[in-house]
């Protein structure tokens, strides 16, 4: 029977903050991350594990020059090879977690919450976007609330990784969504967590926006895309346009674009260092 193995990457807190190790863990996709805390010494460690790729020696490369070019050194760099029992150790880090109100995303080897939560089943894999990051979190609460107040009819999920946000809308109501990402592996995992959890939608794989317009449209993403695809976000955002993937101090900037774009910012919700924008049209 052949070994299931994987990488693991750890490099200290201290090192290295948490956007730079959520670039770092995205940019090598990344099976799933956790911030550990060493009992021993009470310091905390960011921990990466990667599957394994045919060429082991050019991936631990590809991802130790990450790992520099996030800002850590090659003495902080911790990076070993696990065997079988990776998968339990790893699982170990992960739960089912409420999100907003009446969300509870979870991976499938994870019992739900009890009580009256929507169920999104969600395993980590090559696409990002499992409900641990903060940006993924004011996302989800952003999207509940505004179903709450009145459901979409079709929703668009720029860069949506693992269909996370487009797979929630669908759980809230609405009834037709597009999901789209520049990576093959993320428009992929979209249509397997879309099927999965019962959710109809279209995934594309495409980096602009489509020339149509969609009465709610959500992009968890990075700033400086943000920035660049602000003329055709906004011009196929029919009521309402949820921003997020961006530090606090990147809000003013982003919302600048936007408002440059005739839509006007009602809601700005800040999680740890990471923060959202709402937009409405004017």
């Amino acid at each position: 029977m052949q070994e299931t193995t994987c990488l693991e990457l750890k490099i200290s807190a201290e090192a290295m903050n948490e956007a730079s190790f959520s670039w770092l863990a995205e940019s090598q996709h990344a099976l799933g991350t956790a911030l550990e805390t060493d009992v021993d010494t009470d310091t905390q460690i960011h921990t990466a594990w990667f599957a394994i790729t045919e060429d082991e020696q050019l991936q631990r490369a590809q991802v130790s020059a990450a790992a520099l070019l996030s800002g850590a050194t090659g003495s902080q760099i911790q990076l070993k090879r696990l065997g079988d029992d990776w998968a339990t150790a790893w699982q170990a880090h992960w739960h089912a977690m409420q999100i907003g109100m009446h969300l509870c995303v979870r991976p499938s080897f994870c019992q739900p919450l009890e009580g009256d939560y929507i169920d999104i089943v969600l395993d980590p894999g090559m696409a990002f976007g499992t409900g641990q990051h903060a940006t993924t979190c004011l996302c989800l609460e952003a999207i509940e609330r505004i179903c709450a107040e009145k459901t979409p009819d079709n929703v668009l999920d720029m860069g949506a990784g693992s269909g996370l946000l487009a797979i929630a809308s669908g759980k809230l109501g609405a009834k037709s969504i597009v999901a789209i990402d520049n990576d093959p592996i993320s428009v992929e995992a979209s249509k397997v967590n879309a099927k999965i959890n019962g959710v109809a939608l279209e995934s594309i794989l495409d980096d602009t926006p489509p020339d149509q317009k969609f009465d709610l449209v959500v992009a968890n993403i990075l700033a400086g895309p943000l920035i660049e695809m602000a003329p055709k976000l906004a011009a196929c955002t029919g009521t309402r346009l949820v921003l997020s993937g961006l530090l606090r101090e990147q809000v003013e900037p982003v919302s600048q674009a936007y408002t440059n774009e005739g839509m006007k910012v009602i809601r700005t919700d800040t999680q740890e260092e990471w923060a959202s924008v709402e937009l409405q049209k004017r």
